[in-house]
């Protein structure tokens, strides 16, 4: 690690088992710079400049506008392991049912900055996110997150409940608190050496154990590369070190606590094949309680005044990917009775 990245040390926690790398395989493939350079994002890409923390930050985002608008905008917000671009298909179908919709990169991931310095929490990426909107000339919208997004979206509901017409958590982590259940705490320079070990293999073998039951299909191959070639590239440390930074917040930020607090209404989405969240740091007894998203949805629409849920009994992690006609109908549907005509 460069002398910079060394004077950058934070602390945080995460589970290895959760978001470390698998041993490393193979570096056939695309690589892409820090920012992406080199994947095409499947529509154009657009920049938030601003100030953050003392730095200049660039946050690219889609602005993906329908040829017969409805009034209503989406905010897509991806997880820890996707960018802005994996939300292709959802795009098309909410802008072809007369949505707008805005997908941003969040600061530390895919096309936007990779600051060697900052602190992460899901407070200042909300705060950014807002700040992103408010210059796109947006106030009120429906918030939508996915894996870590879905916590995002979470915080940013919380915080700016007057500007979030509806929230859709979709797999979200952060619905159980692992650090309370006896998930241990592991440092950032363990998780800065994991990380750099990723390889397009170890994403192949993790989401396929733990995102989709064990199942794979080509298409999801293009996500992994999108990935994988950030951490083939000549910026690789400088993602490497982002990579374990971001995973403080989801250790020590959990959205459980506060689901009460949500007054607008919340669609949750599961695939109850989905395991996410369990570790191989704790007893098997603990572990069988953990990243069981059926349960976890039950339990979470149940804490909110205006909620409801779709189960996906069949699908894991990504059923947006995993299963797109179906989820998006069901999604569509959901928006449809939630949201008032315009």
């Amino acid at each position: 690690m460069s002398n910079r990245l060394k004077s950058g040390r934070l602390t945080l926690a995460l589970t290895i088992s959760l978001f470390g790398a698998l041993p490393a395989a193979a570096q056939d493939g695309p690589a892409y710079g820090a920012i992406l350079e080199g994947f095409a994002y499947p529509h154009p890409v657009q920049h938030y400049r601003f100030t953050s923390q003392g730095q200049a930050m660039d946050m690219a985002y889609m602005d993906v506008k329908p040829a017969s608008p409805n009034g209503h905008t989406v905010v897509l917000l991806h997880g820890k392991n996707f960018c802005a671009a994996t939300w292709e298909g959802t795009i098309h179908a909410l802008t072809g049912a007369g949505y707008r919709v805005i997908a941003p990169d969040q600061i530390g991931f895919c096309k936007s900055t990779k600051p060697a310095h900052y602190q992460y929490s899901f407070e200042q990426l909300a705060s950014n996110t807002r700040a992103l909107l408010h210059a796109a000339g947006v106030t009120k919208a429906v918030i939508m997150g996915h894996s870590m997004g879905g916590m995002l979206a979470t915080r940013y509901a919380l915080t700016f409940p007057q500007e979030t017409e509806m929230l859709v958590s979709l797999d979200a982590l952060g619905l159980e608190d692992g650090r309370a259940k006896g998930v241990p705490w592991t440092g950032v320079d363990e998780a800065y050496r994991s990380s750099l070990k990723t390889t397009a293999d170890s994403i192949r073998a993790y989401e396929k154990s733990v995102y989709y039951g064990g199942e794979w299909k080509p298409e999801y191959d293009k996500w992994v590369e999108m990935q994988a070639g950030m951490f083939r590239g000549k910026d690789k440390e400088l993602m490497a070190w982002n990579a374990a930074l971001t995973s403080e917040m989801i250790y020590t930020q959990p959205v459980i606590h506060e689901l009460e607090r949500l007054k607008m209404p919340v669609l949750f989405i599961v695939g109850d094949k989905d395991t996410t969240g369990k570790s191989n740091k704790v007893p098997p007894d603990v572990n069988a309680t953990l990243g069981n998203f059926g349960a976890m949805g039950k339990a979470a629409v149940a804490r909110v005044a205006h909620g409801q849920l779709i189960e996906f009994p069949d699908y894991g992690h990504s059923p947006q990917i995993q299963a797109p006609e179906i989820f998006h109908k069901a999604l569509l549907g959901a928006l449809e009775k939630t949201l008032p005509k315009l």
